[in-house]
């Protein structure tokens, strides 16, 4: 367990009514389980629940439990009142129950009322999180490992984050240079609750060039492989680009909650949906990303870049076709992500706006195919990528699956 100042401010809803909000709450993140978010009891409003009486926290300590209008049903409130050693800044705050009561965190600054950075909580984690997980370390010779972090919601690591990972780990081999062409193919799930190692094989080295090979290895069993191509970048004698689509900037496009703080995403039309029931439309996503408090690190804002890839492919070669949406992941269909070919033009800022233009070329076979640009708010190219998908009945035919570990 870890207890934090949570760097966010945060409120409950009790249906219509905010029954607290409060910029001084504290996070207990437990790996492989949701995060608990706790309010300062001076800053929850009571008048809309009852006292039910004594009760104790699995976290450890003792508390008061709140019901709303009745004592009956399960408690939407615990109140702390005897906090164990380790969770000492916990007494006298208290949780809602984020199944019965919305409890969400305001991520960026909000001016004029303007709530579009709300985020549900509990989130699958902070911007920071992802820095770490990609931020992989030296352990021997040409080796790396990387971080775990799961809610324990889907404990398998997405196929994009091992790419971004991957090139964070070229750019620490060689840190004169830059990743300009990175290759990935996902050969197995991997388990996000444990630490992934990444192996890396000088295939050349030359003045300008070094081509590395790399295998993200997880308890000796290969997950994905992939060829990465690193650049000192030379002197320019032509230059062109693809324009940008044009689409509206990120103020005028639909935000996204993917359930990480210190991250925008803002998606034209709200094309973005899991749901099957949504209108069908042409097989292109749109969508602006911005990350929060990054330090000033080339290879982890190309991480970070790359780790978004994965994102939304699928949804959009889904887009066209009715009925169908990546509900159905996991549970009935099996999707995933089987390889990424991305080239970076230009050095990136994550910390930027970058517009994801996405469009599927191709579904059939039980296979789906993207063609992607990611582009400055400048206009300018900073990364092409191509995109293997499965989507396919699971081997034996339907039936319902664990969407924790199915793949």
């Amino acid at each position: 367990m870890r207890l934090e100042r949570y760097p966010y401010r945060a409120r409950a809803w009790w249906g219509e009514a905010v029954v607290a909000e409060s910029d001084a709450c504290w996070c207990l993140e437990r790996e492989g389980q949701p995060s608990l978010l706790y309010f300062p009891r001076r800053d929850i409003d009571l008048s809309l629940f009852c006292l039910v009486g004594p009760g104790s926290l699995p976290e450890g300590g003792a508390a008061e439990v709140w019901n709303a209008e009745s004592a009956e049903g399960d408690p939407v409130l615990s109140i702390v009142t005897a906090a164990s050693p380790e969770l000492g800044p916990l007494q006298s705050h208290g949780r809602f129950d984020t199944d019965r009561a919305r409890v969400e965190v305001l991520d960026g600054d909000l001016q004029d009322g303007d709530d579009h950075a709300a985020k549900r909580f509990p989130t699958w984690g902070d911007t920071t999180h992802l820095v770490d997980l990609l931020d992989v370390r030296p352990d021997g010779e040409l080796s790396f490992v990387g971080a775990a972090h799961t809610d324990g919601h889907r404990p398998v690591v997405e196929g994009s984050q091992m790419l971004g990972q991957a090139i964070v780990a070229a750019g620490r081999h060689a840190p004169e240079r830059r990743v300009v062409s990175a290759t990935m193919l996902f050969l197995r799930a991997a388990d996000a609750g444990r630490p992934l190692r990444f192996e890396l094989s000088e295939l050349s080295a030359g003045r300008s060039f070094i081509g590395l090979g790399v295998e993200v290895l997880q308890e000796g069993r290969r997950c994905a492989a992939g060829t990465m191509l690193l650049d000192v970048t030379g002197p320019e004698i032509v230059r062109h680009a693809v324009a940008p689509p044009g689409v509206p900037g990120p103020t005028q496009c639909v935000p996204l909650d993917m359930a990480v703080t210190g991250r925008d995403i803002r998606v034209l039309d709200g094309a973005y949906t899991n749901d099957p029931d949504v209108p069908v439309g042409p097989p292109t996503i749109d969508c602006w990303v911005r990350f929060h408090r990054l330090p000033d690190d080339a290879p982890l804002h190309a991480g970070l870049l790359a780790q978004f890839t994965g994102h939304m492919p699928i949804a959009t070669a889904l887009r066209p076709h009715e009925g169908i949406g990546q509900s159905a992941a996991h549970r009935t269909l099996s999707m995933g992500i089987n390889a990424i070919n991305l080239s970076f033009h230009r050095a990136v800022r994550a910390d930027k706006w970058m517009l994801y233009h996405h469009e599927s070329t191709f579904a059939g076979d039980g296979m789906t195919h993207a063609t992607c640009r990611v582009h400055d708010e400048g206009g300018d190219l900073l990364a092409s990528f191509s995109v293997e998908a499965m989507v396919r009945p699971f081997p034996g035919g339907v039936g319902a699956r664990d969407e924790r570990t199915a793949m």
